[in-house]
């Protein structure tokens, strides 16, 4: 099995059930465990999958029981309400599921994706365009609580630039798929912006596709919701493509934050640098990051680098932290990774303190120091500012 088989006919060959137990057929008829990311098991067929019981690699970090639901049960797949500006350069429609650009990006490595692929009537296309900057600012509102199923296109043609957010608010319980066309030479910003209600379920695999001296600045920011999972993957797919996948979550009691980020370097001379970093207070906060970069034989010249750096505020909280790098070429310029999870630090507090900061005041000013090299890096003073609120709304517990 390898990461192109997508057709009918291979998807429900025994080698691809074997794969869904973790597990490969090779050339000799043998099957041995799953060793590199990219012969992981896809399918856009959700019957293709077993249920989710919590133990698969995929799952056992996560609550699925919150969420067997999304992963087993019928969805809604109705389109979803949105609210959004007329922005020129950016064209908002819905295509129909059998569009050539549906599945162009990426397809499904868990249940939860290929359930929100199987159900959904249309997708949302964005279609961005022009040379000149430009932002727009997608709004899902008003979901209920009822499961749903949504899919997703960005497509920002060759040379054009623009900042797409899409944003999350309200009550939902949603499974969905964000794929992400970047053509040649393109510049695109997208910003997934999690601000769901306290008791909000979302389920969340984005895709891209980096064409040549294409970029993409990939920016996660999880702030409500009960359980959130945002897993991007990115494949650098021709020569010059470039990546920077930025991450930012604030995890409050009894709030699941999840995030299983890949990178996939699939041609010469491409870069990726990835940096998550959240913060954690109250009793049963719980994150998990896990970073995948796969270096493949063909992607020489990689410039690659990922971390992740996890504050702990409180007692009770937990985070996860797994950095995985796998490298099948010996001709690249660098790659790297790195993983730190620490309490607050005393020092800094004590140093603000000395030079009569109040101590709330301090703890606050260290955070935001933490969190601020993600939130400055977004290019849009107004989401900037509305993200600097919500840090400072979290700390005071509001």
């Amino acid at each position: 099995m390898t990461a192109q088989m997508t057709s009918t006919a291979q998807r429900s060959s025994p080698m691809a059930t074997a794969g869904q137990h973790g597990f490969v057929a090779h050339s000799d008829g043998a099957f041995v465990p799953v060793q590199t990311r990219s012969e992981r098991f896809r399918s856009v067929n959700v019957d293709d999958f077993e249920p989710v019981n919590g133990r698969e690699h995929e799952w056992k970090l996560s609550p699925v029981a919150a969420f067997a639901d999304l992963t087993a049960g019928d969805l809604d797949g109705s389109r979803l309400s949105i609210e959004a500006a007329d922005v020129p350069g950016v064209a908002i429609s819905w295509i129909d599921r059998t569009d050539d650009r549906i599945g162009a990006a990426g397809i499904p490595e868990d249940r939860a994706s290929a359930n929100a692929w199987s159900r959904f009537d249309e997708a949302l296309l964005v279609s961005v365009s022009g040379e000149d900057e430009k932002v727009a600012v997608i709004t899902r509102s008003g979901l209920g609580n009822s499961p749903r199923a949504a899919h997703t296109v960005i497509e920002a043609a060759p040379f054009s630039r623009a900042l797409i957010v899409l944003h999350g608010i309200g009550d939902a319980r949603l499974s969905e798929n964000v794929e992400i066309l970047v053509g040649e030479g393109a510049s695109l910003t997208v910003v997934s912006l999690q601000e769901w209600s306290d008791d909000s379920v979302h389920l969340a695999s984005q895709f891209a596709r980096l064409s040549r001296d294409s970029f993409l600045k990939h920016i996660v920011v999880s702030l409500g919701g009960k359980v959130v999972r945002v897993n991007p993957s990115t494949h650098l797919a021709e020569q010059g493509a470039d990546i920077e996948a930025l991450g930012l979550y604030f995890a409050d009691a009894g709030q699941h934050l999840e995030q299983q980020v890949f990178v996939h370097h699939d041609a010469p001379h491409t870069k990726s640098r990835v940096t998550y970093k959240g913060a954690l207070q109250g009793t049963g906060a719980r994150t998990v990051w896990i970073g995948d970069v796969l270096i493949g034989p063909k992607a020489t010249g990689t410039d690659s680098y990922e971390q992740n750096r996890n504050l702990v505020l409180t007692d009770g909280t937990r985070a996860d932290s797994v950095p995985n790098l796998e490298i099948e070429t010996g001709d690249i310029a660098g790659a790297g990774h790195a993983s730190a999870t620490g309490r607050f630090d005393d020092e800094q507090l004590f140093y603000l303190m000395a030079r009569g900061i109040r101590e709330d005041e301090a703890r606050r000013l260290v955070v935001r120091g933490f969190l601020t090299e993600i939130v400055q890096k977004i290019g849009s003073p107004e989401l900037e500012a509305r993200l600097t609120a919500a840090i400072e709304a979290e700390l005071q517990g509001d």
